[in-house]
């Protein structure tokens, strides 16, 4: 147990790991681990991730602009396990020198470009095909306002709330009543701001319900830190309307299965070299119907 009476020394020193059940992947350097190129397949895109909420972000930006018709929005993603130090490698540092998923490499260009943090990708993707962001100024600057709302509100609902409430080796009423505070009032932000709009940003479907979804559209549909009662999610009937709309959107459902790994077995699309790799499971999960 932890000592009550802790007091902070002077000067910290990392002397153990902790963390709880993540703890393997919390270290206070940078940097890879050991040495290992990242595979690369035959599309355009190179996708190294995991079906966290910020990797989901991304595969449905995808199968959204496969959706459209964009043929060179074609991906490879790769499964990158974070509990076993994947995105330690060379290889992933060199595409994310953060280590954290997802990573995206773009082959198409001259030079190949990296673009790392989920944000980012979103943002990446939609200007280079123009799509899910738009060109009125007001309304994009509208939609990346909550895009990097998302980016800045997350951690206190992942790394704050999720952690001390359902990750942590302890629990502590101060932590979990602090974050979980501050989660409420994030759940009500987005209550409101749907009230008079059918989307987070405005009439259209954008990378900022994207960005979103995967957090709040989650939590507010039972799927995160098996908190949905302890956060009364109930009470925020225009957020969860808005989460039941966004998820069954036929590529929303096709993104949220890949590079997942746990779940039902038709939901777990390992690694995504072509649009089949979804449709057999797609298959498989009608067969069951």
């Amino acid at each position: 147990m932890s000592d009550p009476t802790y007091t902070p020394p002077k000067v910290w020193t990392w002397e153990e790991p902790s963390g709880g059940q993540w703890a393997s992947i919390n270290r206070p350097v940078s940097g890879a681990t050991h040495e290992k190129d990242l595979p690369v397949g035959k599309h355009p895109l190179q996708l190294y991730s995991l079906a966290t909420p910020n990797g989901v972000k991304v595969t449905i930006m995808l199968e959204e602009l496969l959706a459209l018709g964009h043929k060179d929005a074609e991906y490879d993603a790769w499964l990158i396990k974070i509990g076993e130090g994947d995105q330690f490698s060379s290889g992933f540092v060199g595409a994310n020198p953060n280590s954290k998923i997802p990573a995206l490499v773009d082959r198409s260009t001259e030079t190949p470009t990296r673009v790392f943090e989920s944000g980012s990708i979103l943002l990446y993707l939609a200007e280079k095909f123009g799509e899910f962001l738009p060109k009125d100024p007001a309304k994009r600057t509208e939609t990346l306002n909550w895009l990097f709302w998302q980016m800045g509100s997350a951690p206190y609902l992942g790394g704050g709330f999720g952690h001390f409430y359902a990750y942590a080796p302890e629990k502590f009423e101060y932590p979990i009543d602090r974050f979980a505070m501050e989660t409420k009032r994030q759940l009500h932000v987005l209550d409101t701001a749907l009230a008079d709009r059918p989307y987070i940003a405005g009439d259209d479907y954008s990378i900022a319900d994207m960005a979103i979804f995967p957090w709040y559209g989650g939590m507010v549909l039972g799927r995160a830190y098996d908190a949905a009662e302890f956060l009364s999610v109930h009470e925020y009937k225009n957020l969860l309307a808005w989460a039941e709309k966004i998820d069954a959107r036929p590529a929303v459902i096709r993104g949220r299965k890949v590079n997942k790994t746990w779940g039902e077995d038709h939901e777990q699309v390992p690694e995504r070299h072509d649009a089949a790799d979804l449709d057999a499971k797609a298959a498989v999960e009608n067969a069951a119907e």
